[in-house]
């Protein structure tokens, strides 16, 4: 019989608890809630924080949050899960209706990192790998995901981000960002009109889940040159039908 009641059942409980709590949580609070002797629980912790599993946030309460082990562990398992399969034909085939790069990307942390990409056949093109990170302040599907953030957290994303300018169209003043992240929020689109990239723009679009949650973007980028961006809007219908496709994978 597989007991169900472990060590390792319990140390994974605690985890899923913080990973749920989504704030730091201070021991008392923890012992509060989770069904376990406190000083098994410290012992616990300071086992999962000696891993890198949890971490300790400064200040009063020297709180506990997921760790960066913990966090990587959960965004390979997003870019690696069978789903993905799934997400990439989907992503395969908006490339072929469209002609130009398309990609999908969720937040972690303050940046954009990608999911999965599919390049189209053209010799100009970005190198950007499932993997990589991206600022959220200046590309269409970083804009789209802060965009979706309750408000207040939204406002403390902002605030916590050094808003770099990496071309003439970056918005680097929060004020503005946040009204830019408020039209984005009412329309439910997000363009990047060369502020990431000079001579390049994009669209994107959210993929929402069955709780009306958005949980990642998917976007499709072009060099000016070959699509102005005029025509890059004119395929976001095609972009919100294969978003809706990939929410039905997650």
């Amino acid at each position: 019989m597989i007991k169900t009641d472990t060590p390792t059942l319990r140390a994974f409980a605690l985890l899923e608890y913080l990973v749920n709590a989504g704030n730091p949580v201070s021991l008392a609070d923890i012992a509060e809630d989770v069904d376990m002797p406190k000083a098994s629980l410290h012992r616990m912790l300071a086992s999962l924080e000696a891993g890198g599993l949890v971490i300790r946030e400064p200040g009063e309460k020297n709180a506990y949050v997921v760790g960066p082990r913990l966090a990587q562990l959960g965004l390979n398992v997003m870019t690696h899960a069978g789903a993905r399969r799934l997400r990439h034909a989907i992503l395969s085939k908006l490339v072929g209706d469209l002609g130009e790069t398309c990609n999908l990307t969720m937040l972690h942390e303050t940046e954009v990192l990608y999911l999965d990409r599919v390049e189209a056949p053209w010799p100009l093109r970005l190198d950007l790998k499932p993997g990589s990170h991206v600022p959220s302040w200046c590309s269409a599907s970083g804009k789209l995901l802060l965009a979706m953030q309750p408000r207040e957290d939204r406002s403390a994303l902002l605030r916590a981000m050094k808003l770099e300018r990496f071309t003439p169209n970056t918005i680097t003043d929060v004020e503005l960002l946040e009204a830019e992240l408020d039209r984005i929020e009412h329309k439910g689109i997000s363009i990047d009109n060369e502020e990431f990239v000079i001579g390049i723009v994009c669209a994107a679009a959210p993929v929402i889940d069955a709780n009306g949650t958005c949980i990642a973007a998917v976007a499709v980028h072009a060099p000016v040159s070959r699509s102005p961006l005029s025509r890059t809007l004119d395929m976001v219908p095609r972009l919100k039908q294969a978003a809706e496709d990939l929410a039905k994978t997650f």
